[in-house]
C-alpha cells in the first residue's frame, strides 16, 4: 500500500492535474522504479507499488473524485463507503503497466499467466420475466426454460475425445505464456504473451471430442423452478445462485439473475409499496354519503362516503398496499380518489326535475362556489 503521502505527491503532479499529465508522470515512475530494471531493490519495488496504487485511483474518474472530496479513506476500503473500492490488494500493478507496454518483463509478468490459467468463475447470466400485477404484488411460483453452455457430457469438459487427455504444449511447456523479444520505449526487451499454439491454455488437444468439436462446452436447454417474493418490481433482479454458465479451470458457476417486468394493471396504479386507484361516485352518493364497496388488492373493502364528498376527495386504507420485498411483515398503504361522475344522457323529465332541485339550493349549500366568486369581485374592484 502507499503511504501516508498524498497520491498526487506520490506521481509528483499537481491536484488539478489533466489525464495526459498523470499519463506522462505514471510512465516516467513506472520506468524508473519498475523492479526488472531494478534486481534486488526492494526500495524500488515498493515505490513501483505505490505509483501504480496512485495512477489506479487518479486515472479512474470516480475514485479521483471520491478520493479529492473524502481522502484516501474513502478508495482504499478504509473508510464509511460500504462496497465501494476494496484497496490495492486487489489490484496487479502489472495489469496497469501492462496497459501501456504490452506486457510483462521477464518472469516479474508471469503472476498474471499463472491467475489466468487458475479457476475462475463462470458467467452470469440474465433472464427477463413478465408478471402479472397481482402476481408480483403477492409472489408466485414459476418453471423457467432458458439455455446456457454446459460441461460437455461425453469429455466432462476437457474437449478431448473419451479415452484421450489434453496434452502439455510443447511451444510453452504448459506455461500458457511464451517470451519474446520486442522494441519498446526501454529498448529491446522481453515482452511475456500469450502463446499462441495453445491461446494461453497451457495444452493442447490431439483428438477433439466429436461431440463438442473441442471446445469441452455444448449449448443446452435448462428448466429451473423459481420462487418469486411477494413485492417485486419491474426492474428488480432476483439472483439463482450457481445458475450461470460453468467456470474455468475447476471454477464455480456463475448465476442467473432474473430481472422482473410487471404489468400495468386495469384498475390499480402501483408506486412502490404503495397502491392508488379512482372510484367513481354518482351525485347522490357524494351529496347525501352512501356505503360503497372499495376496491383493494386484497378484494373489496366496505367504506362510508361521507356527505359533501367533493371530486378529488381521498381516502388512505393502512397495509392495504404491497409487501415489502426484503421486509414481508411490512405493507404499503392504499389510497382512493374519489371522481364524481355527472349523469348524460337524461330524459325531459329528469332534467326538469334537476332544475328543480338546483333552485331549491341556496348558497350555503355551495362553499366552493362561493368563495371562487367572491375572489373574483376582489380582482375588479
Amino acid at each position: 500500500m502507499a503511504d501516508s503521502r498524498d497520491y498526487y505527491e506520490i506521481l509528483g503532479v499537481e491536484k488539478g492535474a489533466s489525464d495526459d499529465e498523470l499519463k506522462k508522470a505514471y510512465r516516467k515512475l513506472a520506468k524508473k522504479y519498475h523492479p526488472d530494471l531494478n534486481p534486488g531493490d526492494t526500495d524500488a519495488e515498493q515505490k513501483f507499488k505505490e505509483v501504480n496504487e496512485a495512477y489506479s485511483i487518479l486515472s479512474d474518474a470516480d475514485k479521483r473524485r471520491k478520493y479529492d472530496q473524502f481522502g484516501k479513506g474513502a478508495v482504499d476500503g478504509s473508510g464509511g463507503f460500504g462496497g465501494g473500492y476494496g484497496g490495492y490488494s486487489e489490484i496487479d500493478p502489472m495489469d496497469i503497466f501492462n496497459s501501456f507496454f504490452g506486457g510483462g518483463f521477464g518472469g516479474f509478468g508471469g503472476g498474471s499467466s499463472r491467475r489466468r490459467n487458475g479457476p475462475s468463475k463462470g458467467a452470469n447470466l440474465k433472464y427477463g420475466m413478465s408478471l402479472e400485477f397481482m402476481e408480483a404484488a403477492f409472489g408466485c411460483e414459476k418453471d423457467i426454460t432458458f439455455k446456457r453452455e454446459d460441461l460437455c457430457p461425453s469429455c466432462k469438459g476437457s474437449g478431448a475425445q473419451p479415452g484421450t487427455a489434453p496434452e502439455t504444449c510443447p511451444s510453452c511447456r504448459g506455461a500458457g505464456r511464451v517470451q519474446t523479444q520486442q522494441q519498446t520505449l526501454f529498448g529491446m526487451t522481453m515482452v511475456t504473451k500469450d502463446c499462441p499454439a495453445c491461446a494461453g491454455r497451457g495444452t493442447v488437444i490431439r483428438t477433439p471430442c466429436t461431440m463438442c468439436s473441442g471446445k469441452g462446452r455444448k449449448l443446452t436447454e435448462r428448466k429451473v423452478h423459481v420462487k418469486i417474493p411477494a413485492g417485486v418490481d419491474t426492474g428488480d433482479m432476483l439472483p439463482i445462485y450457481g445458475e450461470g454458465e460453468p467456470g474455468r479451470n475447476g471454477g464455480s458457476n456463475g448465476d442467473l439473475y432474473i430481472e422482473f417486468k410487471v404489468k400495468p394493471h386495469d384498475v390499480f396504479v402501483r408506486k412502490g409499496r404503495d397502491t392508488f386507484c379512482e372510484v367513481p361516485l354518482t351525485m347522490a352518493q357524494a351529496t347525501i354519503g352512501a356505503t360503497i364497496d372499495v376496491p383493494t388488492i386484497d378484494g373489496p373493502v366496505s367504506y362510508s362516503v361521507k356527505e359533501g364528498t367533493q371530486p378529488g376527495d381521498t381516502h388512505t386504507f393502512k397495509n392495504k398496499g404491497i409487501t415489502d420485498k426484503n421486509s414481508p411483515s411490512y405493507r404499503g398503504d392504499h389510497t382512493v380518489k374519489f371522481v364524481v361522475e355527472v349523469p348524460t344522457r337524461l330524459s325531459e323529465e329528469q332534467k326538469r326535475l334537476l332544475r328543480a332541485f338546483d333552485s331549491s339550493l341556496t348558497e350555503k349549500n355551495y362553499a366552493k362556489k362561493n368563495s371562487f366568486f367572491e375572489k373574483v369581485k376582489g380582482i375588479f374592484k
